[in-house]
């Protein structure tokens, strides 16, 4: 499993505008218009179509 990353501002408030908490996930990857997501503290891995 890649390990994820802090997200930018930008990332932040997509996941906002998605009704997430920002602080609770971490960005594993960027693709071709998705954000995959991971949670800080479940796990639970979730997309975001951007």
């Amino acid at each position: 499993m890649k390990s994820g990353k802090k997200p930018t501002r930008a990332e932040r408030e997509l996941i906002a505008s998605h009704r997430l908490q920002p602080a609770n996930w971490l960005i594993e990857r960027r693709i071709h218009g998705e954000v995959h997501l991971i949670n800080r503290i479940s796990n639970k891995k979730r997309v975001i179509h951007t």
